[in-house]
């Protein structure tokens, strides 16, 4: 059947490539699996409508052998009751029936084994389909992944990174330069106030010597 064939065209098919010329791989991919449904759908149809033969066929072949029993019964109730010609007769009816009973047979037989291996094609389909569609939930993610990734590239290449970082070093030379400064300014007015220190030191002593001496002279000494 054609539709058996097209979807297995389908299934052939390598996705991934087909996605990779699409503009938009996850619009595709899902595009791919709505196509996979539709043929499924129309495989299960078709499996529906040669199953309806199935059961025509089934019953044309039941109506004969039932016919051909019948007569069967009806040719035993003459011979029963005296009548041959009468029971020739039913054998000739039931000759006739037997007669559409082999090709019945035959027609019922091909169509069940076709009506078998649509099911196990569409049963495969369906399989196919539940493959088909983790493989969309994989690509999918694989796709929106890329594009994070992409997207983190390209910022990156749009950055001048290496700018940046010289700003980023021109500034802390400006604060060590404060730094410098500031520890400079420290260091001098530490030195004032030690040289403070240092004179108010000698005028200290100087005061003590000028005592001394006055006892010195008071004593005589």
């Amino acid at each position: 059947m054609a539709i058996f064939a097209r979807i297995a065209d389908i299934l052939k098919a390598n996705i991934n490539d087909m996605i990779d010329k699409a503009e938009d791989p996850e619009k595709m991919v899902k595009q791919l699996i709505i196509e996979i449904e539709q043929d499924v759908d129309e495989a299960t149809q078709a499996l529906g409508q040669a199953m309806g033969s199935q059961k025509m066929a089934a019953k044309e072949l039941a109506d004969a052998m039932a016919k051909s029993a019948d007569w069967n019964d009806k040719a035993k109730l003459a011979l029963k009751a005296g009548n041959e010609e009468l029971a020739r007769k039913a054998l000739e009816c039931k000759v006739n029936v037997d007669a559409s009973i082999e090709p019945l047979q035959k027609s019922y037989d091909e169509i069940t084994a076709n009506v078998n291996k649509m099911k196990d094609q569409v049963t495969t389909l369906k399989m196919k389909l539940d493959e088909a569609r983790a493989r969309q939930q994989i690509l999918i993610a694989r796709s929106k992944m890329a594009d994070a990734a992409q997207g983190v590239a390209t910022t990156i290449n749009t950055t001048n990174i290496d700018s940046a970082f010289a700003k980023l070093d021109k500034l802390e030379r400006k604060i060590v330069e404060k730094e410098s400064v500031a520890e400079a300014y420290t260091d001098i007015n530490s030195a004032e106030v030690d040289a403070e220190k240092q004179f108010a030191q000698m005028a200290h002593n100087a005061a003590i010597d000028s005592e001394l001496e006055r006892l010195k002279a008071e004593l005589g000494l």
